[in-house]
């Protein structure tokens, strides 16, 4: 029978680049799936796919692996390799300002080979939607599951990506953490949305969730979305057991103009963002989340790349553009607003630009009349 002792598996993977290692059993996450379930009956997860879509499989490994009996599970925290916004232009979530899970899949992949030269099975998962990872890594001893659903580790807080290995081998388990987050409130507070809630997140009012979904953004949030295009991180930088991480980082802010987001051609967009989870990976989303940012941002140097949208090929990006215009400028841009309702046609464009319009509390005049939202 094929052995290796759990010291060996930790120091190789702390080696490849993990900064947190743990050691579970493969067997089913119980409570896991009763939260996916709750929440998901509950309306909770909203438009999220992810694990939601098949809770059985994302909370027993042994759908995936039938022959798994112990789970590696493998850590990194990015934060200290993800530069801070700048003050102006585009923001995007810390977890994504690279891939950062390319250290996640070299550490998980260090890991299964050195299993698999002791002459066990492996398999490696790493942003699977076939494992429920933080509630791996919470069993693995990581850390504990706190209010933000986010697991928060010692000296790293929230800033973790986690990958998963199975393997055949049976493992001396980590000693699972009790702890939890107290009376600490830090980041439901902080939350712009309210999307944390005594019951969990509810991906309903979630910034994150809705700049990965595909169609229209709900236009009640996109003032709250602010410079973001992808990810929000105002749950992780207020949480506390982020802090020692938080201070560490030495990176200068990064700035990434509306104006180049805007004027790039989708082909360069998706190339330097081809890490990001872009539904069907179709550019019109990126551009989508670009513009309403951008319309936040109310950047004079924003606004001539937002007009040149008017006339994009897709009125989902035109939708958007309009109530991006009427955002940015307010009363100023009703001309050219009301302009473009004497040209567009498409339904769905014409509803944005109407709303836009209404935004800006101005008298309608002219020939269309402006349909009752």
């Amino acid at each position: 029978m094929a052995t290796i002792d759990a010291e060996t598996i930790k120091t190789v993977a702390l080696r490849a680049g993990a900064d947190v290692v743990g050691i579970t059993s493969a067997a089913p996450f119980d409570e896991a799936l009763l939260t996916i379930r709750e929440r998901k009956r509950a309306g909770m997860a909203g438009p999220l796919h992810f694990t939601y879509d098949d809770p059985a499989t994302a909370s027993d490994v042994r759908r995936t692996f039938p022959w798994a009996r112990s789970l590696v599970v493998v850590g990194c925290n990015y934060v200290t390799r993800a530069p801070p916004p700048e003050r102006t232009g585009a923001v995007v979530g810390r977890f994504a300002t690279a891939n950062h899970y390319q250290q996640v899949r070299w550490a998980a992949a260090a890991v299964a080979a050195e299993l698999e030269r002791a002459g066990g099975a492996a398999g490696v998962l790493v942003d699977d939607n076939r494992l429920a990872d933080r509630a791996a890594a919470a069993r693995a001893g990581i850390g504990w599951i706190g209010r933000s659903t986010m697991v928060l580790s010692p000296g790293h807080g929230p800033w973790l990506l986690f990958g998963s290995v199975a393997t055949d081998l049976v493992l001396e388990e980590s000693e699972p953490m009790r702890r939890t987050c107290g009376t600490c409130v830090a980041c439901v507070t902080a939350c712009p949305t309210a999307a944390i809630t005594p019951d969990g997140l509810d991906a309903r009012r979630c910034i994150s969730t809705w700049l990965q979904t595909p169609g229209p953004i709900p236009r009640w949030i996109r003032p709250l979305i602010e410079r973001r295009i992808y990810g929000c991180d105002d749950c992780l930088t207020s949480c506390p057991p982020g802090s020692p991480a938080m201070a560490s980082v030495t990176l200068q802010p990064s700035e990434r103009s509306f104006a180049e987001l805007l004027g790039s051609a989708d082909t360069e967009l998706m190339r330097r963002f081809e890490w990001f989870y872009v539904p069907h990976r179709d550019p019109r989303f990126l551009r989508r989340n670009i513009l309403v940012a951008a319309g936040n941002s109310r950047e004079p140097s924003a606004v001539d790349p937002i007009v040149e949208h008017f006339t994009h090929r897709s009125s989902l990006v035109r939708g958007h553009a309009y109530w991006a215009l009427a955002r940015s400028l307010g009363r100023p841009a009703w001309t050219e607003l009301r302009e473009r309702h004497a040209l567009e046609t498409a339904p769905d464009a014409i509803v944005e630009l109407e709303a836009a319009l209404l935004m800006l509390r101005v008298p309608v005049e002219g020939s269309r009349p402006l349909t009752v939202l």
